[in-house]
């Protein structure tokens, strides 16, 4: 049995990306890397994916940004995948998962880089453009965009607004119970989530992640094969989900994290949203990211995976635009 703390084998990518990827470490833990078109060096690219996803997620994007001249590196960040699960909760905040990406940087020898970011990985990059601004050349955030700190933490204000059910609220204040019900049946749990094209409904009573984890049939069509599903399947069965979710168990933690913190991104971003995605838009966008370009494309949640060809053309042009300018 693979140890808490150490990376899986045999790696999901090995098998079903064809890439091969790279164990490095970084700020006292191991990432597995996907590394392609070195010899692109000079124009880095660092792929971050969200929840529960892995690197496997920008499989599409990979190749299309090596031929469009980018060396990329997309993690499995800490606590999925083949990446270390270190144990503490708070080895998942903010101020650890940009480590890990400056960590990447140093690794690679850049300075540093363009960091695409879907969900909570769009939550990290964010994050890095604020604590490392130094390190981060241009953000692109899917999904997720800039969440604004407020006056009080955030999963307190969700917990007033929201309930104790909203799943932020819910993973925070009951750890372990989500955790054990994804796992019963990790298979059913992503078939059911992975979906696109699924009917519009409003706000339900309960804890969306269990009931979806406990949902016999799925809605809308799958998001992808049953190869590509088995692939996030066999990893989270490896890994659980504990590790991962214990990202959402930061979230005040980071707000206490970045008090002191400039919260404008002063760096140039290309914002992508899903017109049928449920992430609510930020209405103060500009306030926080000056220098932002928002661009939609018909889809939901799943971005990347779900409109390849136009999420690769959208970034692709927008950094081509960039670097003319």
């Amino acid at each position: 049995m693979t140890s808490p703390t150490s990376p899986s084998a045999p790696s999901h990518l090995d098998r079903a990306a064809l890439l091969e990827p790279t164990l490095v470490p970084v700020d006292g833990v191991v990432l597995e890397v996907v590394e392609a078109g070195r010899e692109n060096a000079g124009r880095p690219v660092v792929l971050c994916h969200g929840w529960p996803e892995l690197a496997y997620s920008w499989r599409h994007q990979v190749p299309a940004l090596v031929a469009a001249g980018y060396h990329v590196i997309a993690p499995d960040q800490r606590g999925f995948g083949g990446s270390s699960r270190p144990p503490e909760v708070t080895d998942y905040d903010i101020a650890h998962l940009t480590g890990d990406l400056v960590g990447l940087l140093d690794h690679y020898g850049y300075d540093d880089a363009v960091f695409v970011g879907h969900d909570w990985g769009a939550m990290v990059v964010w994050g890095l453009a604020l604590l490392h601004p130094d390190r981060v050349d241009k953000v692109v955030a899917l999904s997720l965009p800039y969440q604004e700190r407020g006056e009080r933490p955030w999963v307190e204000g969700m917990a007033d607004v929201l309930g104790d059910d909203f799943y932020f609220v819910h993973l925070n204040r009951q750890p372990g119970v989500a955790d054990a019900v994804l796992e019963a049946d990790t298979h059913r749990f992503l078939r059911n989530l992975y979906r696109k094209d699924e009917p519009r409904t409003g706000p339900r009573p309960g804890m969306l992640l269990i009931d979806l984890a406990r949902q016999e049939a799925p809605l809308g069509e799958p998001l992808m094969s049953e190869d590509e599903l088995a692939v996030f399947i066999a990893a989270f069965e490896t890994s659980g989900f504990t590790s991962s979710l214990n990202w959402y168990r930061n979230l005040d933690r980071n707000w206490h994290l970045l008090t002191d913190v400039d919260p404008v991104v002063r760096r140039p971003a290309l914002m992508i949203h899903g017109t049928r995605d449920t992430v609510a838009r930020a209405a103060n966008l500009t306030t926080f990211v000056p220098d932002v370009e928002v661009v939609e494309l018909d889809c939901g949640h799943w971005i990347q995976q779900e409109r390849p060809e136009e999420t690769t053309h959208a970034i692709r042009t927008w950094l081509e635009q960039r670097d003319a300018g």
